[in-house]
């Protein structure tokens, strides 16, 4: 019955070290910086474009009208301190 328990825990043992192998091969996969880029990438185009490629106006006048409001306040600030 020994060599049965311990072959059991070697093999639990195999089983463990091949499961952390590849969580840590996806976990590198995750964070690297080209796949956090492209990751990125799909995020900010899944934002202003629709499933098929057509833009979100919605998203795009709400992203202008917040960049027109930064200049409009950093002219005004420039404008009151200047």
């Amino acid at each position: 019955m020994g060599d049965k328990n311990l072959n059991a825990i070697e093999n639990e043992i195999e089983q463990t070290r091949e499961r952390l192998a590849a969580t840590i091969d996806q976990l590198a996969y995750r964070a690297h910086p080209k796949t956090i880029a492209t990751r990125q990438v799909h995020s900010v185009r899944n934002f202003f474009l629709d499933e098929n490629g057509q833009p979100r106006q919605d998203n795009i006048i709400k992203v202008v009208g917040g960049v027109v409001g930064v200049v409009v306040a950093l002219k005004l600030i420039r404008k009151v301190v200047g």
